[in-house]
C-alpha cells in the first residue's frame, strides 16, 4: 500500500537518529509502525505500587484550623526559639 505521510520534525529527527547502517527509511518506518502497533495492542504493564511509610505525629495542637483566632492564639503562645 502506498501512502503519503507528513512527519513532524521531532519524529523525523528521531527516525534520522535511528537510521543506522544501510536501512532504508521505508524499512525503518515500517518496523517502527509494527512495534508501535504491537505495543498498542498489548495490555499496559502495571507499575509496582509505591508505599510511603506512615509516621505518628502525635495529637494536633489545634482542634479546628478553620478557627483563625484559635490558630493565632496558639502561634502567639509558642515558645520562642
Amino acid at each position: 500500500m502506498r501512502a503519503t505521510l507528513t512527519i513532524d520534525d521531532d519524529v523525523a529527527a528521531a527516525l534520522g537518529r535511528l537510521r543506522r547502517n544501510a536501512t532504508s527509511l521505508k524499512d525503518l518506518v515500517n518496523e517502527t509502525l509494527r512495534r508501535g502497533l504491537r505495543d498498542m495492542g498489548s495490555p499496559a504493564t502495571q507499575r509496582k505500587r509505591h508505599r510511603t511509610a506512615s509516621v505518628d505525629l502525635g495529637t494536633a495542637r489545634i482542634a479546628n484550623i478553620g478557627n483563625i483566632s484559635e490558630v493565632l492564639a496558639a502561634i502567639e503562645n509558642l515558645p520562642s526559639s
